[in-house]
């Protein structure tokens, strides 16, 4: 019988703890926040991580009733802001802007200074940034599918550039092989402007190019789209096909940016923030400023954007094993 009434007194003590924990999280998400929230950019200033955040932070600061800073902690192909914010405390008050370079890291290094599916959480999908696949006019190409038989017919002729090893604009390209059947040669560069100019020169034929980067020399007709990479068309090159459409079915691939906070922040929070992030992204001078550098404005739940970055994280780690790259 004592053991029995032990037993009850215990349970009464876990119902009143989930009581308090429940009560407490409408008052958390109406007091969230109190002080400035910090969003890391693990980029120096000036890259796209960086604009979408500064274009995104008067709307939030202006919701939340205090400032949203953009801290830039370049270095370590992002690894360094990327620790910082793993390992800040779990408050909702240090957020990470993050790419889809994120979820293409744990393919690179045999041993990251955190876990990228364990040590964060979801929090919003800011957007969906699609790649246009641009060919140097002397190449004689126009679609994925023509580019696809000049390969086969010249394997290890066609030279693609990438703006760095291991990042989206390589491993793009080497999925691309992958599906097609392909062998193309690998050019790599630091950074996309250098690989943008030596494909203006000729120097290489073909490059996986941000939109921003691509759009005036597509403008000019001194490249040609065979396609990008997003499984539909962008509103940023609406007349420009996919590369599913234009010769390589299930072809897919997105540069998208979000925002992740540490493991353990608070549901409230996490909440609250979405929310306003989702306000943010409604408004009309936000999308067009977006769709500018190429970043169509993305509505998700924070699950389905926890989904999708688990599904690339499986997909690069499956496309990168093969090519043996250690950027430790």
């Amino acid at each position: 019988m004592q053991n029995l009434i032990h037993h009850c007194a215990g349970f009464v003590r876990v119902l009143l703890a989930a009581a308090v924990v429940a009560a407490a999280a409408p008052a958390y998400a109406q007091s969230f926040p109190t002080r400035p929230v910090r969003m890391v950019v693990p980029y120096p200033p000036g890259g796209a991580n960086d604009i979408v955040a500064r274009l995104l932070a008067p709307s939030l600061t202006q919701q939340l009733g205090q400032n949203v800073i953009v801290d830039n902690r370049g270095g370590g192909n992002t690894l360094i802001g990327s620790e910082i914010v793993a390992t800040s405390a779990p408050n909702g008050y240090t957020l990470l802007v993050v790419a889809a370079g994120h979820a293409i890291n744990p393919a690179l290094y045999k041993k990251l200074p955190y876990d990228t599916a364990r040590d964060f959480v979801p929090v919003a999908l800011f957007g969906d940034g699609a790649y246009v696949f641009v060919a140097h006019p002397g190449t004689g190409v126009a679609s994925s599918s023509e580019l696809i038989a000049l390969a086969k017919a010249k394997p290890g002729q066609v030279s693609y550039a990438s703006s760095s090893t291991g990042n989206l604009t390589h491993l793009a390209a080497e999925l691309f092989n992958a599906l097609a059947g392909i062998r193309m040669l690998h050019v790599p560069y630091k950074g996309g402007n250098p690989a943008m100019a030596d494909l203006l020169g000729g120097r290489v034929n073909v490059f996986f190019s941000t939109v921003a980067v691509a759009r005036p020399h597509l403008q000019s007709g001194k490249i040609r789209a065979l396609g990008v990479t997003t499984p539909k068309r962008t509103p940023a090159l609406p007349n420009v096909p996919t590369i599913a459409e234009s010769g390589l079915p299930g072809y897919a691939v997105s540069g998208w940016y979000g925002v992740v906070a540490p493991r353990g922040t608070p549901k409230a929070a996490i909440e609250r923030l979405h929310a306003v992030i989702q306000v943010a992204l409604r408004q009309p001078e936000t999308k067009e400023r977006l769709l500018g550098i190429g970043v169509e404005a993305a509505e998700a739940s924070t699950a389905e954007f926890g989904k999708l970055i688990d599904t690339d994280i499986a997909k690069w780690i499956k496309v990168a094993k093969p090519l043996n790259i250690n950027m430790e």
